[in-house]
């Protein structure tokens, strides 16, 4: 069994969509990234390659490389799965929580999860979501930026691939 954590952090503008878990949340600002900006799907794909110990979504999928400009977070988050199972693991269950003071998330926490479920080839039980502001204090209560944090479970299935 492995343990990892992951967290993401985006500047909030206007526009852009707001996406968080692969789902577009309505609201007057968006996300800045060069992906979709989806902090919730980059915080568990971080999670899950850290428990793996294959590096971090950055050296998966460059900011600096046009492929992933407005990459859906969604299929990179499904390669990243894809990766994890590659290297012998099975994804166990996945804890996130997004920070942000506005808007309410309640009403899109279970297609959140569902989403990210899909993702990752799991049961949508095994899935957490989490929606919290920060009392209007930092970045978030100001309303300029969104993070969210995740931690993961995984078990080894099998030996890893061999590359020699």
């Amino acid at each position: 069994m492995r343990v990892g954590f992951g967290y993401d952090v985006h500047r909030l503008i206007e526009g852009r969509r707001l996406v968080l878990g692969g789902v577009d949340v309505p609201h007057e600002v968006g996300v800045l990234g060069h992906s979709d900006g989806d902090v919730l799907a980059h915080a568990v794909a971080d999670a899950l390659l850290g428990a793996a110990a294959l590096g971090d979504i950055g050296s998966h999928f460059p900011d600096t490389s046009d492929e992933w400009r407005d990459a859906d977070s969604i299929k990179l988050l499904t390669r990243v799965g894809d990766l994890v199972a590659e290297a012998g693991y099975r994804t166990v269950n996945v804890d996130a929580t997004v920070a942000l003071e506005r808007p309410r998330l309640r009403d899109f926490i279970d297609s959140m999860r569902a989403n990210l479920a899909s993702a990752m080839r799991i049961d949508v039980n095994a899935v957490s979501v989490k929606a919290t502001t920060t009392e209007r204090l930092g970045f978030e209560g100001r309303e300029e930026g969104v993070s969210a944090y995740a931690v993961c479970l995984i078990e080894q299935q099998s030996e890893p691939e061999s590359n020699g």
